[in-house]
């Protein structure tokens, strides 16, 4: 947890994710990710300068027992909500998505936001991290053909709501050893695209380039972290 904490602690202060008086909606879907963020940023909130709220919203996408969430958010002392949706029926029976990822994405997105607000936050915490960002950055390239990637904080004006994403310095087998480790309550996923996606081909891609060429996975990340300085074709600036 001290590693953990550290990296964690390093991109607040680099990215300037919390203030006084926030209250932060920890999107907690019961994956090993989101509930390492959660125990990371209530073991934060006792050392930080900075007085926060925290609370914890889980979206049940429709028949999933998440009572395991209701425990552990007991023993923590963090106030817990639940909010049951229909956007497993949307994605998969009305829509019939073949590639449910983005519409899926987008619904739980808005679900979590909103509710968020509702509930007086002005911060929603994701359990994004540096593994996520490096496949989000090779999608885009490669299904998109464009330089894109989620930031570590982002201000919805429409909303007024920040997302922050404490974990971007954390590599994602450090969730994996602390799930195991502090015995995570697991919610298993209920998606029925789970592990059959072009985020998990691209994760398979990373892996084998990482082999092949040693560092390459680093110095992914760190082009992120060095955007300015990528050449990328811009006509007006051309001219």
């Amino acid at each position: 947890m001290q590693k953990l904490l550290s990296k964690a602690r390093q991109a607040i202060k680099d990215f300037n994710m919390i203030q006084e008086n926030d209250k932060i909606a920890v999107g907690l879907s019961g994956g090993k990710d989101s509930l390492t963020l959660l125990h990371i940023l209530k073991n934060y909130q006792r050392f930080s300068p900075e007085k926060f709220e925290l609370i914890a919203i889980t979206l049940n996408p429709g028949g999933v027992d998440n009572s395991p969430l209701y425990k552990l958010c007991e023993d923590l002392d963090i106030p817990f909500y639940e909010v049951q949706t229909d956007i497993k029926e949307i994605v998969f029976d009305i829509r019939k998505e073949k590639n449910p990822c983005s519409l899926c994405a987008n619904l739980r997105r808005g679900a979590l936001n909103d509710n968020a607000k509702k509930l007086g936050c002005n911060k929603v915490a994701l359990g994004h991290h540096k593994d996520d960002a490096i496949e989000t950055f090779l999608l885009s390239m490669l299904y998109e053909g464009r330089v894109n990637c989620f930031s570590p904080k982002t201000h919805m004006d429409r909303q007024d709501l920040t997302i922050i994403r404490p974990m971007v310095y954390i590599d994602e087998y450090m969730t994996k050893k602390a799930a195991k480790d502090f015995n995570y309550p697991i919610i298993k996923n209920p998606c029925p695209a789970d592990g059959k996606t072009n985020r998990q081909d691209i994760k398979e891609l990373i892996s084998n380039l990482n082999k092949e060429i040693p560092g390459s996975k680093k110095n992914i990340f760190g082009a992120l972290n060095n955007s300015e300085r990528l050449f990328i074709w811009d006509k007006e600036k051309i001219k």
